[in-house]
């Protein structure tokens, strides 16, 4: 391959992947044309998007952007997975088809510059809550205090209510009231 064509592949890499902060490494070799067409159609229908990459060229691509980390793991039929909602969902989807077609080999996945190695790496980042999901467990730990707080705040007022019905009661059946309790 001459020296101008690797630098258009390498220029293509550096735009494909601007934008894409987290993603994965897949080995997808082995895997038949049907099963193949079949990942990409259903990962594609959630914004997922799979791209063989030439190693070398990729490192290259790689430098000095979020997915340095994956250079380390780019040897032998490589492919990058990226997109859908966050990397969590990415690697759920994956985890999910590598149970279904045997040659699917996770190799690594990097999530805000952190990597994850091997298949239990990327079984350990799909147990990660996603985006949606930490948002909100945060808002339920705010939200929580508050509830606490308005029960707290409601609660002598609805004993108060309970006792002044029990003297109303009492009064409406010529009872006299000497002590409630």
């Amino acid at each position: 391959m001459s020296k101008q064509i690797k630098h258009l592949i390498v220029t293509e890499y550096k735009r494909r992947f601007d934008e894409v902060n987290n993603a994965l490494i897949v080995d997808i070799r082995g895997i038949d044309a049907i099963e193949n067409n079949d990942l990409r159609v259903n990962l594609l229908g959630k914004d997922i998007h799979v791209t063989v990459l030439k190693n070398s060229l990729a490192k290259t691509a790689f430098e000095g952007t979020s997915l340095e980390a994956l250079s380390t793991t780019l040897s032998g039929p490589s492919a990058l997975v990226f997109g859908g909602d966050s990397v969590v969902d990415v690697a759920r989807n994956l985890v999910d088809w590598a149970k279904k077609v045997k040659n699917l080999d996770l190799k690594a996945a990097v999530l805000d510059g952190e990597l994850f190695e091997g298949v239990a790496g990327i079984k350990r980042l799909s147990e990660f809550p996603t985006k949606d999901e930490a948002q909100g467990t945060v808002v339920q730990l705010v939200l929580s205090p508050a509830g606490n707080l308005v029960k707290a705040a409601t609660s002598p007022g609805s004993n108060l209510l309970g006792i002044i019905k029990e003297i109303r009661t009492r009064l409406e059946e010529g009872n006299t009231i000497e002590k409630i309790a």
